[in-house]
């Protein structure tokens, strides 16, 4: 890739982190981590609790976790992957704070995920109004599992980049 990429992520097991780290590299990116100023536990996650933090910021769609972490320059990139975990069936709150963040005018937003069993729904849809009307959201890829550096090459190749 000719413009300078970024990979930023949001893990909270770690496996989203790893698919990022595989990424960035494939991609010679530089990987941020998207980091909540109150980390997640396990009892957070509990999606099988109604009253359990995840549950509650996903049933509020203006939740906005706060993030720990700044992307140093964030206008040095042209194009960024964003990268996360499904929950239920879009992409976690502290994505649209990530995104509401920085101005990603006239930047390509390559969205990739990691799943238990859903796919994107209705993702792309729910984080349009985090970004500037002129930033490019892409649906991306589910990287499930343990895609080689193979995988994650031909898939970058074969993106359709507005830049």
């Amino acid at each position: 890739m000719s413009s300078k990429t970024l990979v930023a992520c949001f893990s909270c097991s770690g496996v989203t982190r790893q698919v990022a780290a595989k990424l960035a590299k494939v991609a010679q990116a530089d990987l941020f981590e998207i980091i909540p100023e109150v980390p997640y536990s396990n009892a957070d996650l509990n999606w099988n609790n109604a009253h359990s933090r995840s549950s509650v910021e996903m049933k509020d769609k203006t939740s906005r976790p706060a993030i720990s972490t700044k992307v140093n320059d964030m206008g040095s990139y042209d194009t960024v992957f964003v990268g996360f975990p499904i929950w239920w069936y879009v992409a976690p709150t502290i994505i649209n704070t990530f995104l509401e963040s920085y101005d990603f005018s006239g930047k390509t937003i390559i969205l990739f995920a990691t799943s238990g069993g859903s796919g994107f729904g209705r993702t792309v849809e729910n984080l349009k109004n985090s970004v500037s009307p002129t930033a490019i959201i892409q649906e991306g890829k589910l990287l499930n599992g343990n895609p080689s550096e193979t995988d994650l090459t031909n898939w970058i190749k074969n993106l359709k980049l507005e830049n």
